[in-house]
């Protein structure tokens, strides 16, 4: 992998404070929504249909998650708790590529354990603000975290939802799918080690002269605990509506400044993507393409799949794949490394640029997610197929 590293950033204050519009994935200069919103137009014109078909289109479980998951992490933000977290973290790290190391092994833990969004909304608020705090880069420690995500989650069955899908789909055991997707995800952390290596200066970690001192408010953050842990479980038992409710309801009762806060424009951008996804899955020409292609033979529907999740990202390339690739096996990993390279390869990717509120965020991102996919796919193809 060929990765350049730029020199460290001149000591100036980090950017971190940065609102909703002055980034890549902000609502002023958001490509992806207003490219989104774009094609959700041209799809109304050329297949057009009633609201209530347009509204079915979106997966309003994972919109009622992604809402609450972000309410809370704004509670969790406002609480102080993430200052003081980053100020003990950065006392005890020598680099900053020790840190990235670091963040990026209990990323790739987490989402093995409790899937790769909620991975992301615990711990990209807390790199924002080790961030401000040291000269840091910040886009550059998100699009690791990104591919921390995606390689971790793809262990278990419950780590994203197309493993989820599949496993069932499958048959196999859990510990069954693990075994099968173990030689892959060893592989993917190797490649993510070797990439820290690379973009990641060994340099002593700086901290800001202002560094900030907010001071902690232990009920929110209790209350924003409490919350989180309950939503979560309320998510594995199918109850987002009314564990939503309870969340929205709370905060504007209490807090009502954490609802004020909300990231719209990313809320926007998945009900857009859902919509515009499965109208381009539906498209007549994508079907015909499928019946095209041999994908009863592994290495036909390995490139398939990585090259559909690229296009209309990995979950919806499972549900369009499942039944037309007998290989349970081959598609769950290849949806699983599909998730790397362009930024709609997997939704986690979105979350996490749009969580960072960083300049040229996306840039930072395909710089070192485009090269990942094209040494990851290549030898776990080799190693699995």
């Amino acid at each position: 992998m060929t990765i350049s590293t730029p020199p460290p950033p001149s000591p100036s204050p980090a950017p971190a404070a940065a609102g909703p519009g002055d980034h890549d994935l902000g609502p002023g200069g958001n490509k992806l929504l207003w490219f989104l919103l774009f094609a959700a137009v041209v799809f109304a014109v050329l297949r057009p249909m009633s609201p209530q078909a347009w509204l079915g289109l979106i997966d309003w479980q994972t919109m009622g998650a992604l809402t609450g998951l972000l309410a809370i992490t704004q509670g969790v933000e406002r609480s102080g708790v993430l200052q003081s977290a980053a100020r003990a973290l950065l006392a005890r790290t020598g680099s900053a590529r020790q840190l990235a190391l670091l963040l990026c092994a209990v990323a790739a833990a987490l989402a093995a354990l409790v899937t790769n969004d909620v991975s992301l909304f615990l711990l990209v608020p807390l790199t924002r603000e080790l961030a401000a705090q040291a000269h840091l880069p910040l886009a550059r420690l998100v699009a690791l975290e990104a591919l921390a995500v995606n390689a971790g989650s793809s262990l278990t069955p419950i780590g994203n939802p197309q493993n989820l899908y599949l496993w069932h789909k499958s048959g196999e055991s859990f510990g069954g799918f693990i075994a099968m997707m173990a030689p892959t995800v060893g592989l993917m952390l190797l490649l993510l080690v070797a990439t820290i290596l690379i973009t990641m200066p060994r340099a002593p970690i700086k901290l800001a002269a202002d560094t900030r001192r907010t001071p902690t408010r232990p009920g929110l953050l209790a209350l924003s605990g409490a919350l989180f842990v309950g939503f979560v479980l309320a998510l594995e038992l199918h109850q987002w509506a009314p564990a939503l409710a309870v969340v929205l309801a709370i905060y504007a009762l209490w807090h009502r400044p954490v609802l004020m806060k909300l990231d719209w424009a990313l809320l926007a951008t998945f009900a857009l993507m859902f919509v515009v996804l499965h109208q381009l899955a539906a498209l007549p020409q994508v079907a015909a393409l499928l019946r095209g292609l041999p994908l009863d033979q592994p290495m036909a529907a390995y490139l398939a799949a990585i090259g559909a999740s690229q296009v209309i990202s990995n979950v919806p390339a499972t549900l369009v794949l499942a039944d037309a690739v007998p290989n349970v096996a081959v598609l769950a990993i290849a949806v699983n490394v599909g998730g790397f390279g362009f930024v709609a390869g997997s939704m986690a990717n979105l979350i996490a640029l749009r969580l960072a509120r960083a300049p040229g965020a996306l840039k930072e991102f395909h710089r070192i997610s485009l090269p990942f996919l094209a040494v990851c796919a290549p030898l776990v193809a080799w190693l699995a197929l």
